[in-house]
């Protein structure tokens, strides 16, 4: 059987443009969170410019909303660098920079190591996790799944 990572995509709509001075913050903290997460245990990967960032990068229609997508061995590192690190300072401030948002935010999936995920797929499983909640396929840090085979097929709709 081969190993797996864990993707995961999350998305949140800005309050204003990135250079906006309401973004201020947020963005004089994103090479500092940055560098944490490419320094934590178990990070593998995480969509970027090459500038080091995403916010440049505009996956949905709506061009206030940005987006982290990152790949990791596990679900307890990636909850460890979320909850435990330089990050959770970020987070508990999150209102300042972004809206509260309507639907899902986030979505994990399992992949086959040394794979990398595309945006497609990611908006993928973020839309199925939206229709049909948490599965196998597309879950969130509330009911982390096990990794298996089954988890890289598209579910029978």
């Amino acid at each position: 059987m081969p190993d797996y990572h864990l993707a995961q995509l999350n998305i949140a709509k800005m309050k204003a443009d990135i250079d906006d001075p309401v973004m201020k913050g947020f963005v004089d903290n994103l090479d500092g969170v940055n560098k944490v997460a490419d320094e934590s245990q178990g990070f593998v990967w995480r969509l970027e410019t090459e500038e080091g960032d995403a916010t440049s990068i505009r996956v949905f229609e709506d061009n206030m909303l940005i987006v982290n997508m990152s790949v990791w061995e596990s679900v307890a590192e990636l909850r460890t660098f979320v909850y435990e690190s330089f990050h959770i300072e970020i987070l508990k401030r999150k209102k300042e920079w972004f809206h509260k948002f309507d639907g899902m935010f986030q979505v994990l999936w399992w992949i086959e190591a040394g794979t990398i995920p595309t945006v497609e797929e990611a908006k993928d499983r973020l839309a199925y996790l939206q229709a049909n909640g948490e599965s196998e396929y597309a879950f969130t840090f509330r009911h982390s799944i096990p990794a298996s085979t089954e988890h890289l097929k598209l579910p029978l709709e």
